[in-house]
C-alpha cells in the first residue's frame, strides 16, 4: 500500500489517469489567452490607421483575419494539434512586422507567453507520466 505523499500506480507498475481531466484547466488557458489576443490584435486596427499611414485594404484584411482565426482557435482547444495552431499563429502575428512595427512587437510578446504554454505542457505531460499529478494520488 503507498502512503499519502506516493503516487499510485496499477500492478504492472503503470500510473492510473488523474481523477480530474489536468487537460480541461489547460485547454481553457489556451482559449482564454487566445481571446485575449485577438483583441489586443482588433485593437492595432487605430494603430495603423492613424500612427501606420493608413489602413489598407491587405492591413485590414490581415489583421482582421488574423483576429477572427484566434476567436476560431479558441473552439479548437480540445484537439491534439491545436497547441500548433496556435504557435502557427504567433508566426503570423510576428509577420504583421511588415505591416506595422508595433504588431511584430506584440507578436513577439505573446510568442513569449504562447512558449511558456507549450513549456507548461510538456511539464504537465511529464508529470501525468511520472504519476504526480494530485489527482494520481491516493
Amino acid at each position: 500500500m503507498s502512503t499519502p505523499s506516493e503516487p499510485s500506480s496499477t500492478p504492472d507498475g503503470q500510473f492510473g489517469p488523474p481523477t480530474k481531466d489536468p487537460w480541461k484547466g489547460f485547454r481553457g488557458v489556451m482559449a482564454g489567452t487566445l481571446i485575449v489576443e485577438s483583441i489586443v490584435v482588433f485593437l492595432t486596427i487605430p494603430v495603423v490607421q492613424v500612427v501606420g499611414g493608413g489602413l489598407t485594404w491587405f492591413s485590414g484584411t490581415y489583421i482582421i483575419g488574423l483576429g477572427f482565426l484566434m476567436i476560431l482557435g479558441g473552439g479548437i482547444q480540445g484537439r491534439p494539434w491545436a497547441i500548433w495552431y496556435n504557435v502557427a499563429l504567433q508566426v503570423l502575428l510576428v509577420l504583421g512586422v511588415f505591416i506595422h512595427v508595433s504588431i511584430g512587437v506584440m507578436g513577439l510578446v505573446f510568442g513569449l507567453v504562447w512558449a511558456y504554454l507549450v513549456y507548461l505542457r510538456r511539464d504537465i505531460a511529464q508529470r501525468m507520466e511520472k504519476g504526480l499529478l494530485p489527482g494520481q494520488r491516493d
